[in-house]
């Protein structure tokens, strides 16, 4: 049950119960006045009997009358007043006294020669006549002291069991609050304190289904999402670490030999002609290496950023596809690398066309560096049909869907990439091939990162498949625009 309406129900009950027991109370005693009203009336009745006799005495309204014998009928418990035919109050056993101011007329002739019974008292009211003249009016009230004393024990009894109801639900209501409430919240108060003081993130429980188990669930998921921002806050900065210190590493080696040869041209006199084009050319390569490297951790620390929204046009998809895949021939042709390119691309696009081009180029860069000499690559932009060449281990798991992208596929022979390297290929600066250090350095080892994030900014994705001994392919998708 949710706190709050066991809270209401309770409250509902604490206020309705005083009302349940006023109620029975009443229905107590007046179920046990209409008992005693036919027993009482007959009693009452011959009691009265005798009062009336010395009351029917017409001399008793006349002027001057005296009233001992009345008075000696009269006690704490009768009551009796005499009127005379006006209205006024000739004696009364009330020891108020009494103001003589005429009864209502109306009033005076209300209920004659009727036994009113009412909760505390009887009373009865009759007209005295002397020879057929009204001579006044008498009336009795006798009180009913048993039923006082059972309605007072009743009522006591009625407090008695109210005080106890009243005592079990507030110790329940105690009890609940302490075990559902109070303590709940204290152990979850406890919990988060020793959260934020950067205690290890305590084991979840049960939670129930309330408020409160609401709010205890609501603290682990917070709990769990701080934590895994930690962990990724932590694993970012390990990688950050480790960037500053590989590309450290990796410009150093190339300045170091940019240093070297250009003070053999400064210093050493007898180099040839040949030597020193050679060295100018050596200098040329690794500045430029130099200039890639720095190029791919501007973008790669730009494409990181949140703010950072990548600027797209509208392009011809077949023109500028086919810009895309073209003029790879002479790299390859320069390792004696046989390649096959093909676009067939209609409709129009949204990209940032100088992003995308160096996407594919890092993509082709990798192709070429490890495709063996007289190795095969294809490369393609497809938006109607698949590729007949693709390898039969990608064609087996990927599906493509022409009718809301298009596919830009990269595809090679060669040793290709262990399985259990795949998913860590586009992390930065990770490179399957852990001999580059002993090879002349191809790339930052930020390309691919940097190829992923330039897609995901074009609302797209790329996948890299891989087989040993048999190739990898790589499949860029982009969405068309509608």
């Amino acid at each position: 049950m949710k706190l709050k309406t066991w809270l209401l129900s309770s409250y509902l009950l604490v206020m309705a119960l005083p009302l349940l027991l006023a109620y029975l109370l009443f229905a107590w005693i007046n179920d046990y006045n209409e008992d005693q009203k036919v027993k009482e009336f007959f009693t009452t009745t011959v009691e009265m009997k005798d009062i009336q006799r010395v009351l029917d005495d017409p001399a008793l309204y006349q002027t001057g009358s005296t009233f001992d014998e009345v008075a000696r009928l009269a006690n704490d418990k009768l009551s009796i007043q005499l009127f005379n035919h006006n209205g006024l109050v000739l004696y009364s056993s009330s020891p108020v006294q009494t103001v003589a101011v005429p009864v209502n007329r109306e009033s005076l002739y209300e209920d004659l020669f009727s036994l009113q019974q009412n909760f505390r008292s009887h009373r009865y009211k009759a007209p005295v006549f002397d020879k057929g003249k009204l001579a006044g009016f008498y009336q009795i009230e006798l009180a009913r002291e048993g039923w006082v004393e059972a309605v007072s024990k009743r009522t006591k009894w009625t407090m008695i069991l109210f005080s106890v109801l009243f005592i079990l639900l507030y110790a329940s209501v105690a009890l609940f609050v302490n075990r559902k409430v109070n303590r709940r919240l204290t152990n979850l108060q406890n919990e988060m304190t020793a959260f934020a003081r950067g205690h290890q993130p305590s084991h979840e429980k049960v939670t129930a289904q309330d408020e409160i188990g609401q709010l205890q669930q609501h603290f682990y998921d917070m709990q769990k999402k701080i934590v895994e921002a930690r962990r990724l806050i932590e694993k970012d900065q390990q990688e950050r670490e480790y960037m500053i210190a590989a590309i450290s590493h990796d410009l150093k080696t190339p300045l170091t030999s940019i240093r070297a040869y250009a003070e053999s041209l400064e210093l050493n006199e007898k180099l040839t002609d040949e030597e020193k084009g050679e060295y100018r050319q050596i200098i040329i390569e690794k500045s430029n290496f130099m200039k890639q490297m720095l190029d791919d951790l501007l973008m790669f620390t730009l494409l990181q950023s949140p703010s950072y929204e990548m600027e797209r046009t509208a392009v011809d998809g077949s023109e500028f596809f086919d810009m895309l895949v073209s003029d790879y021939e002479p790299l390859c042709r320069h390792k004696q690398i046989q390649l096959c390119s093909s676009a067939n691309v209609t409709g129009e696009y949204a990209v940032n066309p100088k992003q995308l081009v160096r996407v594919v180029d890092n993509l082709m860069t990798n192709a070429i560096h490890h495709t063996e000499t007289g190795g095969k690559i294809w490369i393609a932009a497809l938006s109607e049909q698949s590729a007949d060449w693709l390898f039969e281990f990608v064609a087996a798991v990927y599906t493509f869907d022409f009718r809301e992208n298009v596919y830009v596929i990269v595809q090679n022979e060669g040793k290709g990439i262990a399985e259990e390297q795949i998913e860590f290929i586009f992390n930065p600066l990770y490179q399957a091939d852990r001999s580059r250090n002993k090879k002349p350095a191809h790339g930052t080892g930020l390309g691919l990162s940097i190829a992923k994030q330039m897609m995901e900014k074009h609302n797209g994705d790329v996948q890299l498949f891989s087989k040993e001994l048999v190739g990898t392919c790589v499949i860029c998708r982009l969405p068309k625009v509608l």
